[in-house]
């Protein structure tokens, strides 16, 4: 009977070579690889997946179906346990490449069935906690990350595009800096500060609107 490997191939820590090698290096002889790439395991079902609809095609009883960990098969609990029995009713085994867990439909005593069947939520559950917790990292990251552009920008400009240009329109005219301030809301030093440097002011202002704009 077959082995066949499932990837999920989501990050560029997570590459299809990466995972073969870690289940050669456990011991498994693969006779056919599978991969989803560019699929996220928190938001779509092992069965809305390209290469997961094949999975569940090709394998039939007493194939063995090899896979790095249980949040390969699932999005949440309830898909990676739904998931796994539905593979143990047609008889394909399950075993994971992380600490070597087996689950098949081979066992008929009731109490090894129990706990069998509380292993895989137990596993389940936990696959659904490091999704969350991944998600809530990366989340953490990217503000973490867009804040310190900004404090690498320095003191936010205090005129904005609309009152730029028109200090420069009026420089341009030979407007006094009293008059320009009153007509744009600015104060003297800021007017002098633009009027002193105007490409200096230009850029200051142009990289902290790109970088607001990333941050959105």
């Amino acid at each position: 009977m077959p082995t066949v490997l499932y990837a999920r191939v989501s990050t560029s820590e997570q590459t299809l070579e990466h995972q073969e090698a870690q289940a050669k290096a456990a011991g498994f002889e693969i006779d056919t690889v599978i991969a989803d790439h560019g699929i996220s395991g928190i938001t779509t079902k092992l069965s809305d997946r390209p290469e997961g609809r094949r999975l569940k095609d090709i394998l039939r009883k007493g194939d063995t179906l090899v896979v790095r960990w249980v949040d390969r098969l699932g999005r949440n609990y309830e898909d990676v346990s739904d998931t796994i029995r539905e593979f143990m009713r047609r008889g394909v085994i399950i075993r994971t490449v992380i600490n070597g867990l087996t689950f098949d439909g081979a066992t008929k005593d009731p109490m090894q069935q129990a706990v069998r069947d509380s292993l895989i939520s137990f596993m389940a559950a936990l696959s659904q906690a490091q999704a969350e917790a991944n998600k809530e990292a990366q989340i953490a990251g990217i503000t973490h990350a867009k804040t310190n552009v900004l404090k690498y920008l320095g003191r936010k400009p205090s005129f904005t595009r609309d009152q730029l240009q028109t200090v420069q329109a009026m420089l341009e005219q030979q407007e006094g800096t009293s008059s320009i301030a009153n007509a744009t809301g600015l104060s003297r030093q800021a007017v002098l500060r633009i009027k002193e440097d105007p490409a200096k002011a230009e850029t200051m202002l142009a990289r902290w609107e790109e970088a607001r704009r990333k941050q959105a």
